[in-house]
């Protein structure tokens, strides 16, 4: 008798995603997936839902598990080696510090995420799908506090991220991010995290950081982005994958989607500034300008995207015009208002040196010249003379993105955007007309989000009466974890790591 033949991907991937589920008998469906319709989307065939890579789980684990052995054997050899001695700088550091505390949370957010998401879809194959990102999700977290573990040993800022992440001012911006899709519907939750953020806007996430790291000599930080990377692309491809199938499962679903992709970019976009802020001024070794990214990976390869879309009656997001004009501005905007509150701040800020000022020139020209670098040699000028400047004040904040409101007018960089919106007899401010839509549209949602200051000015802040209270809430201790990068305990560790280390000239000497 003839030995059956083996099933290929195709067929394993059939095997292992239909046929699972059972229709049941004793309970309703719509009570075992309560929340698969009540956003209003139409499924008329869940067969349909197929993921491009047709991963079966045994394939996944012995993948994943040949990707850890190599992350771990770099990020071994990088801790014995002293590969914090070989970054460029230590002000790159505080990229590291931010990531740590901005972006290693949301990993792990998305991973409770699609492990709810896949509890509420009633087909076997989204369940699946979901199932693995999770675990994805997952890894990302462990291998990202596993590669900055060893930095923590020898810089300031990197304890207490999980502490920081619930209270600081400036990690409710990615915070808020993913508990608003969080606590959106199933279908929102994938549109928001699988498309907008993994297909749409991840490229302008990993990519710059990546290639700063590996620009930077951060070899633990660049191993970990290329193991992710490949995750990445899978969970890209099923994000437009997630889109396509509700869209050509009903018309219906279309406007649903639409005003989905229409939130979620402008969401997304916003969170993003932190990343163009990074790139512009926390490398020391830049890899490419924030506009130079924002026009490769968006107004290149992320219209293209929409306009292939298009066929289903999706068009651009709104508002996508307004991020364009920004792309001069919004990082120095950004690092102008992280400088000001750096008493407040798990990382240390400064002003960027001579050459840097000039890179910056270069690349945005006219409008840094006359407005930022002004700005930037007056602070250093009153730094020189002994008064470096702090805001002591609190700011206001978006009641949406909960960024504080400092952007500029779209066509006017001299006068602040503000936007006051109103629900139940009260006022609320947001800092664009982005935001702004994306209150009018759920304010009830909105109006339960806590805002920082106000929790201060609350006493909810652990009873804090200034910033400086403030900032011993959230477990930092002042001028060592926080304030001026000159002069702090990590440039002054590094000045005197770099003095002990053997120059190259001594080095060629000896071998003569």
């Amino acid at each position: 008798m003839a030995k059956d033949k083996r099933m290929g991907l195709k067929e394993k991937y059939a095997v292992m995603t239909r046929g699972l589920d059972w229709e049941t008998s004793y309970q309703p469906m719509d009570d075992v997936f309560p929340y698969d319709k009540y956003e209003g989307i139409k499924i008329l065939d869940w067969d349909k839902w197929a993921d491009p890579f047709r991963l079966t789980m045994d394939a996944y684990w012995k993948y994943q598990s040949e990707k850890e052995r190599k992350l771990y054997a770099i990020l071994d050899a990088f801790q014995q080696n002293n590969g914090q001695l070989n970054i460029s700088d230590a002000r790159y550091m505080n990229a590291v510090k931010l990531w740590l505390q901005g972006i290693t949370p949301l990993e792990y957010a998305a991973h409770r995420g699609f492990a709810h998401a896949g509890r509420s879809f009633r087909g076997a194959a989204a369940r699946v799908a979901c199932q693995m990102q999770s675990i994805d999700e997952m890894r990302h977290a462990q291998t990202q506090l596993h590669a900055f573990s060893h930095y923590n040993k020898f810089f300031n800022g990197m304890h207490g991220f999980a502490h920081l992440r619930d209270r600081a001012w400036y990690l409710s911006i990615p915070k808020s991010f993913f508990e608003d899709a969080m606590s959106a519907g199933p279908f929102e939750f994938v549109t928001s995290i699988s498309f907008a953020f993994e297909y749409v806007l991840t490229n302008l996430l990993f990519m710059p950081f990546v290639s700063g790291a590996a620009y930077n000599g951060d070899m633990a930080t660049t191993t970990f982005g290329f193991s992710a990377q490949s995750d990445e692309s899978r969970h890209m491809t099923l994000g437009l994958e997630v889109v396509k199938f509700m869209l050509e499962q009903h018309e219906d679903n279309v406007p649903i989607v639409q005003a989905w992709l229409d939130k979620w970019f402008w969401r997304g976009y916003r969170l993003l500034a932190l990343v163009g802020t990074m790139m512009d001024y926390m490398l020391p070794k830049k890899v490419m300008s924030w506009k130079e990214a924002w026009e490769i990976y968006w107004e290149e390869n992320g219209i293209a995207l929409f306009n292939d879309l298009s066929r289903y009656g999706i068009r651009l997001p709104k508002h996508h015009e307004v991020a364009t004009k920004e792309k001069g501005r919004v990082t120095h905007e950004l690092w102008s208002t992280l400088y000001q509150y750096g008493n407040a701040l798990g990382l240390h800020t400064w002003v960027p040196e001579d050459e840097e000022l000039d890179w910056m020139s270069e690349k945005y020209g006219e409008l840094f010249d006359t407005m930022y670098r002004p700005r930037l040699l007056h602070f250093r000028a009153q730094e020189e003379t002994g008064k470096r400047y702090f805001n002591n004040r609190l700011p206001m904040v978006c009641q949406v993105c909960q960024i504080p409101v400092f952007f500029t007018e779209p066509d006017d960089p001299q006068t602040q955007c503000v936007r006051i919106v109103e629900w139940a007899d009260t006022k609320h401010h947001c800092c664009s007309d982005g935001c702004a839509d994306i209150f009018n549209r759920e304010p009830e949602k909105y109006v339960q989000a806590l805002i920082p200051p106000q929790q201060i000015y609350r006493g909810e802040a652990g009873g804090a009466r200034d910033i400086f209270e403030y900032a011993e809430w959230l477990h930092l201790v002042k001028d060592v974890d926080t304030g001026e990068y000159h002069g702090s305990p990590d440039h002054l560790n590094w000045e005197a790591w770099k003095a002990e280390l053997p120059t190259p000239q001594a080095n060629s000497d000896e071998a003569a």
